[in-house]
């Protein structure tokens, strides 16, 4: 009884005496850890992921070159000779007009006071070829400065067909615009774009003399816009 008590012991305080040679004969293994796949960049990239080439010939670089810059030009390319022909000769004219608006002196109500002081010494419209002329036959523009009376429409009419063309009409401050304090009154017109056709119109009651310049060079840049020639060619 007691030898078993002490192989008992034995066996659980010491195994390896109770082990065999063939497991004994343990080799050390080493885990061998799975290393993730090398990723090829190249392989996952797309075929065009090259940036020069989706660039069109015109601006790539070549052999380190730099590349030649169009002089610039504000004429833009118009298509046949005729056609850049006829859009230079718009120009001219179109600068000749732009530096020459002549106006007429059309006021009707507050608002030819502070027409009349655009052409005073402090703002001086003269250096921008506006000159106030007294004959709608000498004129360019039209600046309807006041209320239109349903009595005044037939002569604001007659005075816009006397011009020649081309021809624009300005509309200065809130009467002549739609017809101001006045809109509901049973002698104003309610805007003067109901017996004329209008270009600009200046805001205000009365607009000041900075806002009717504004307006002025407002319709400077919409005369160098104009295509007259080019339209007829067109057509």
């Amino acid at each position: 009884m007691k030898l078993l008590i002490s192989c008992t012991y034995l066996k659980i305080c010491f195994p390896s005496l109770f082990l065999s040679k063939a497991s004994l004969n343990i080799k050390s293994f080493k885990i061998k850890e799975k290393k993730p796949e090398s990723i090829n960049v190249d392989e996952d990239k797309p075929e065009s992921c090259n940036v020069d080439e989706d660039k069109p010939e015109s601006t790539k670089i070549k052999d380190n070159k730099p590349l030649k810059r169009r002089p610039y030009s504000p004429f833009p390319k118009t298509g046949t000779f005729a056609e850049t022909s006829l859009a230079r000769l718009d120009d001219l004219i179109n600068w000749g007009r732009k530096g020459s608006m002549w106006p007429l002196t059309f006021g009707l109500a507050c608002c030819a006071v502070e027409m009349m002081h655009i052409a005073a010494p402090r703002y001086d419209m003269d250096r921008y070829g506006v000159v106030f002329r007294a004959s709608p036959r000498q004129t360019d523009v039209i600046i309807v400065a006041g209320t239109v009376t349903n009595k005044m429409a037939p002569a604001l009419r007659k005075t816009y067909d006397l011009m020649p063309e081309p021809k624009w009409v300005i509309s200065m401050g809130s009467c002549a615009n739609g017809g101001g304090y006045y809109h509901y009154s049973y002698s104003v017109v309610r805007g003067a774009d109901r017996i004329i056709p209008v270009d600009i119109y200046v805001p205000g009651c009365p607009p000041t003399a900075e806002a009717l310049m504004y307006g002025i060079l407002q319709l400077q840049k919409k005369a160098k816009r104009t295509k007259t020639f080019q339209m007829w060619y067109r057509k």
